[in-house]
């Protein structure tokens, strides 16, 4: 009855299982950047579709108000209605413009996620 006593050390992990869990981290992290990709491809497809969509439609209807606008007062103030016409576009131009650049610095992580589980990986292997 040689029994040993029960160390309090934990076994020590081999290279092969060391590997083993390396590789199943990086398909893990791999097969959730694919989807996030596949989903960041998908959304960015629609909106922009939909973008060109509207940006037609709007052009569309800018012409013909416009049109009428001008034709309105064609006889006494061309001229001016033309020129108010140019710099009401021009306003909203600039807040389009200023509300681009917001956006596009507010734009979130593509891949928050992966990076997230990355981290928490580190945290889990690092001491």
């Amino acid at each position: 009855m040689d029994q040993t006593p029960p160390s309090d050390e934990a076994p020590k992990p081999t290279i092969r299982k060391l590997g083993g869990a390396f590789v199943g981290l990086l398909q893990g992290h791999l097969e959730l950047l694919g989807i996030e990709f596949k989903e960041e491809k998908s959304r960015t497809f629609r909106l922009f579709l939909l973008a060109g969509i509207s940006l037609i439609l709007a052009l569309l209807i800018l012409v013909g108000l416009s049109a009428a606008v001008v034709i309105a007062f064609w006889d006494e103030h061309r001229i001016a209605a033309i020129l108010l016409l140019c710099a009401v576009y021009a306003i909203a131009l600039a807040i389009c413009i200023a509300r681009a650049f917001k956006l596009a610095k507010e734009a979130a992580d593509p891949f928050k996620a992966t990076l997230e589980e990355l981290a928490r990986d580190r945290e889990r292997l690092l001491p």
